[in-house]
């Protein structure tokens, strides 16, 4: 099975991109589902469901044509799933502080509750084999870096927290119980973490191979999206999860040179182009044209599909290495770059506010560094068997 993420900036057109991509690989005899996590769904929109077929859903998949589904999460419906016992103890805590019972029920749904949910339909199918490929429109970015780190974080608090958080509980709930009308957590409460723990193990493996899953991050050639669209593009490889291709959305095409209003947009896009190939190199690029108009429905998806990836096949994985990593041995940090061409008399290695620019020849590649590094510097560069190796040291005074 193909599990492909769809990540980008709100408004980039990741929604669109993502059903295009379905339509694809449906139309090519894939059975297909795409499946939306982002809470502001639009996914029955950009398909042209009318709103009882969207109200019949209910969270669940429905067939848009022959091997392809959709399924826009209910959040609410999966609460009640999966979460039932732990939502009930929230909200009856929240309640106790005397907020009003709507704002409890709100409350109650903490962050992180919506992608680990989410995260259970990626085991689910994974597991069921029904489709061929599962795609998902994952939320705006900060939540899309929020699903991918997920199983790491609730695997941690299984094993470090959990069985001893469950011990102290036994043993206090009877004496504190007594003391205060605040509510504990009983046992109901841990058995649905138990169990819902279990239906996630082996989530974390899949979304880091990178033979079954890939992330194509979804950009406009446009200073803030390229910077947002860098910092995700940071995060997914440092948990491990493959980017495999950059799509630039709604790029303004030459003709529009002859007109001097649209001129200087023109201009500015072609040099956010450059940057985003300095950027994301060796990372495919698929340039999309800005079309005329709104694109929804299987027909004008299916021409944005053949505009986004040509003849290139989208089930395939269209690139699988990891560009650069953080290494670190003895408190000291390491930039390792992968840059098989490269040689040690023409090196050029900047730093500014955020990140490293390296330059060797005609390779050239824009490191972001994650928050913990931006205080350090570069203090050496090896090159070896086809990587540059950068030490990193604290900025000096």
């Amino acid at each position: 099975m193909r599990i492909i993420l769809f990540s980008g900036k709100g408004g980039v057109g990741k929604t669109t991109v993502a059903s295009a991509t379905g339509c694809r690989l449906a139309k090519e005899g894939y059975k297909t589902i795409v499946v939306s996590l982002d809470p502001a769904h639009s996914l029955a929109d950009a398909f042209d469901l009318n709103h009882k077929e969207k109200y019949e859903a209910k969270g669940l998949p429905v067939k848009v044509s022959s091997n392809l589904h959709i399924q826009e999460i209910d959040i609410q419906e999966e609460i009640d799933r999966y979460w039932g016992d732990v939502y009930r103890f929230l909200e009856l805590l929240f309640n106790t502080t005397g907020l009003d019972e709507m704002i409890s029920e709100e409350l109650a749904i903490l962050p992180g509750m919506e992608e680990i949910t989410s995260l259970l339909y990626v085991n689910k199918y994974y597991r069921e084999g029904e489709y061929d490929v599962l795609i998902l429109d994952l939320p705006p970015t900060g939540e899309s870096l929020r699903f991918v780190s997920m199983p790491t974080v609730l695997k941690w608090y299984m094993k470090k927290v959990f069985k001893t958080e469950k011990m102290i509980m036994k043993v206090a709930r009877p004496v504190v119980g007594r003391l205060t009308d605040v509510p504990l957590p009983d046992e109901s409460y841990f058995k649905a973490l138990e169990n819902f723990y279990e239906k996630l193990k082996g989530v974390d493996e899949i979304l880091i191979d990178p033979d079954t899953t890939s992330v194509r991050i979804v950009a406009n050639p446009e200073r803030m999206v390229i910077k947002e669209s860098q910092r995700a593009y940071m995060y997914f490889n440092l948990f491990g999860v493959n980017v495999d291709a950059v799509i630039v959305n709604k790029v303004l095409p030459q003709e529009m040179d002859e007109c001097r209003h649209l001129r200087k947009w023109l201009e500015l896009q072609t040099e956010h182009i450059r940057e985003i190939e300095a950027y994301f190199s060796p990372t495919p690029i698929f340039k999309v044209p800005l079309l005329e108009g709104e694109v929804y429905g299987l027909e004008a998806l299916e021409r944005l599909a053949e505009l986004v990836y040509g003849n290139s096949n989208p089930y395939e994985v269209l690139h699988k290495e990891e560009p650069y990593s953080f290494i670190k041995e003895n408190g000291a940090y390491t930039l390792r770059i992968k840059a098989p061409f490269a040689r040690k008399e023409n090196l050029s290695i900047l730093k500014s506010e955020e990140e490293i620019v390296v330059r060797a020849g005609n390779f050239k590649s824009h490191i972001l560094l994650p928050r913990k590094l931006r205080d350090m510097e570069p203090e050496k560069a090896v090159v070896k068997d086809g990587y540059i190796y950068i030490t990193l040291i604290p900025l000096k005074g």
